[in-house]
């Protein structure tokens, strides 16, 4: 009967109303063990295999790459704006230890017919109040037959954030080429670019940047080099074009810039940011059809763009602190017509000059003094790709 007690074992009845009743969240219990289980093991071989990818980028930057290539830009996407909600650049203050002096800068003024000459004053000030020592002023980091063929300056972003400093690198297309060069992972494949700056491909090196948004980023953005396209050009889009006597051009593909046979690679990314020397009203209000869908237009976060001045200047803007708009609006003080945005993020935005390249043992120094990517990054493997910019021989 229920509920007896059996003599010859006097809890008998009680332990199974006992196990009866617990069995059920002993279940449960035994059920989120495993599932705890399984998830620790599922994201030790996630981690094993992000971080077992080729080359020098961040445990962040591998995670976030295997994410995206797993389906999962939308969690990615949202890691990262909780990222940023937590650390919001500050306001107000001044740079530590001022405007930074260029390292192995030279002060050789740029001759008649430089594609430097028009743009020789110093970039105007954007925060308020007096301009910094050296905020703004050219140096020139690469000669070539003492002629400037690589300069950078720095200057605060805006009037808010005047603790930052953005940098800007620009080049003379007459004195230095350009080639694109593909990621393991993006574009992948077989290419005979290669995907590190090293042995043969650091001879006569000058510079070199981060390229664009992933090619399986939901603003489908296109890549073509070596007569191959792997994600398809989409008329209208933003596209750095360069040609196969290495220079550079900027504009809306198939409206300003098309195939030829000229055309050595098309990267592109997003929407125009400047056109016809001014920055693109919408730099405030578009969505992720111009912008993107990661962290939006009015985040104040490092960003990277990519431009064309009239004289054919190349001219590349980094630095942290940068909305859609700020990042436009140094683009077109420097002195660009067409410009576009190439991409955001702390472990992707990483420009670089340089110096001794022309020896053959290039050293290295970053754009800005918050870069996180540091030049010889470049020199191992890239999951990315990425641009170089070498002096012409």
């Amino acid at each position: 009967m229920p509920g007896r007690i059996d003599t010859a074992n006097p809890h008998a009845g009680t332990n199974e109303r006992v196990k009866t009743r617990m069995g059920p969240r002993v279940g449960v219990r035994r059920g989120m063990v495993v599932v705890a289980v399984l998830l620790e093991l599922g994201a030790t071989w996630v981690t094993a295999d992000a971080l077992g990818a080729p080359g020098s980028d961040s445990t962040a930057a591998k995670l976030a790459e295997w994410g995206r290539d797993h389906g999962l830009n939308g969690v990615v996407t949202w890691l990262e704006t909780l990222q940023y909600d937590h650390d919001v650049p500050q306001l107000g203050g001044v740079p530590s230890g001022g405007i930074p002096l260029a390292a192995g800068a030279v002060t050789e003024p740029a001759p008649a017919g430089s594609a430097f000459q028009a743009g020789s004053m110093p970039l105007a000030p954007l925060a308020a109040g007096p301009r910094l020592v050296g905020e703004g002023e050219w140096q020139t980091v690469v000669e070539v037959n003492k002629k400037p063929a690589v300069q950078v300056a720095a200057l605060r972003p805006d009037a808010q954030h005047t603790s930052f400093v953005a940098g800007v690198l620009r080049m003379d297309p007459a004195l230095i080429r350009g080639e694109l060069h593909p990621g393991t992972r993006d574009p992948g494949g077989d290419w005979t670019a290669s995907t590190s700056l090293s042995g043969a491909a650091r001879k006569n090196l000058a510079a070199a940047f981060n390229g664009g948004f992933r090619l399986n980023d939901p603003s489908h953005n296109g890549y073509y080099s070596e007569g191959r396209t792997v994600a398809p050009l989409v008329d209208g889009k933003a596209s750095l074009v360069l040609y196969v006597d290495g220079h550079a051009d900027v504009g809306a593909w198939d409206h300003g810039v098309q195939m030829n046979p000229l055309v050595a690679s098309v990267r592109q990314n997003l929407q125009l940011l400047v056109d016809g020397g001014q920055v693109v009203p919408g730099c405030a209000t578009g969505g992720q059809a111009e912008w993107g869908n990661t962290l939006g237009q009015a985040a104040f976060i490092h960003r990277s763009g990519f431009g064309v001045t009239p004289a054919g200047a190349m001219v590349y803007v980094g630095g942290p602190a940068l909305s859609v708009c700020t990042l436009g609006r140094i683009l077109q003080d420097a002195g660009v017509v067409r410009g576009m945005e190439l991409d955001i993020n702390p472990d992707w935005v990483s420009g670089a000059y340089f110096t001794g390249g022309q020896q053959g043992t290039p050293h290295g120094f970053p754009l800005f003094p918050t870069e996180k990517v540091p030049p010889d990054h470049y020199f191992s493997s890239s999951s990315r790709d990425f641009f170089a910019w070498y002096v012409r021989s």
